[in-house]
């Protein structure tokens, strides 16, 4: 099964990084978000990427072409034009990667992809949220549902602490950041049959989590797999600190440790 990631938007919320390099490609511990969410679903058996790329997508190439080296020691004669890879690690993966353009929908990306992901189901998510979502628990969830798409929502962190008090204004309990008030969100780490297609209807203006998402809720073959766990999107500067001091700690997105 392959895993396809949208890699290809702006950032804009995330400027004080995203004006020189992709959003994607933000690091997290000295990696880039994408080799975080990679690493998630290689954990899960899943190796094959199918990445949509966009603005700046010549440095995900260029991050992917040169990855062989960066992992490994390396000495280079340069009288002669030649170098020595040494180590050789590297990770199990065939990275696919698709110009859809720096203005195309979110749906209009995935349609630039069909040709590599036609007859076959598929998994898809966001370039910039991590989370330790069970992919093997999501896959059995899809399939007993029997729908052409399936997204996982979560419980979002909330932003503030709530206090709960007495009418006199005694403070009874104060709960730091409960999650969110009880309304799920699209999460991404979605699960597509190849029938998704038939679904994408307006080219490259497709926003797929609209008017797809919404015709496929009409048709009751739309499931939301309900993840009680950790996840969390890169939308911010104050996103990736967070995600920085996770990862300094113990990341709960870092399954394959």
């Amino acid at each position: 099964m392959k895993a396809v990631i949208l890699a290809g938007g702006y950032g804009t919320r995330l400027s004080e990084e995203t004006h020189l390099i992709p959003k994607p490609m933000v690091e997290i511990g000295g990696k880039p978000i994408i080799w975080h969410i990679m690493k998630i679903y290689s954990f899960f058996g899943i190796n094959e990427f199918v990445i949509l790329l966009g603005y700046k997508g010549n440095i995900i190439k260029d991050y992917f072409t040169h990855y062989f080296i960066y992992q490994n020691d390396v000495t280079f004669d340069i009288a002669n034009n030649e170098y020595i890879v040494h180590n050789k690690v590297a990770e199990p993966w065939k990275v696919t990667m698709v110009d859809t353009g720096d203005g195309t929908m979110t749906g209009g990306r995935l349609l630039r992809a069909k040709r590599y992901l036609e007859g076959e189901r598929f998994m898809l998510t966001y370039g910039d949220g991590v989370g330790d979502v069970d992919m093997n628990k999501l896959l059995a969830f899809h399939e007993e549902k029997g729908g052409v798409a399936t997204l996982t929502s979560v419980l979002p962190e909330g932003r503030f602490g709530s206090v709960v008090a007495d009418s006199d204004g005694s403070v009874q309990t104060f709960f730091e950041k409960p999650k969110g008030d009880k309304q799920w969100i699209n999460a991404g780490f979605f699960v597509f049959e190849p029938e998704i297609f038939d679904y994408i209807k307006d080219g490259d203006d497709t926003i797929l989590e609209r008017r797809p998402l919404e015709d496929l809720s009409r048709d009751h073959m739309l499931y939301t797999y309900k993840h009680d766990g950790f996840w969390k999107a890169m939308d911010t500067l104050r996103d990736k600190v967070k995600l920085e001091e996770l990862w300094q700690g113990e990341a709960p997105w870092k399954l394959w440790t």
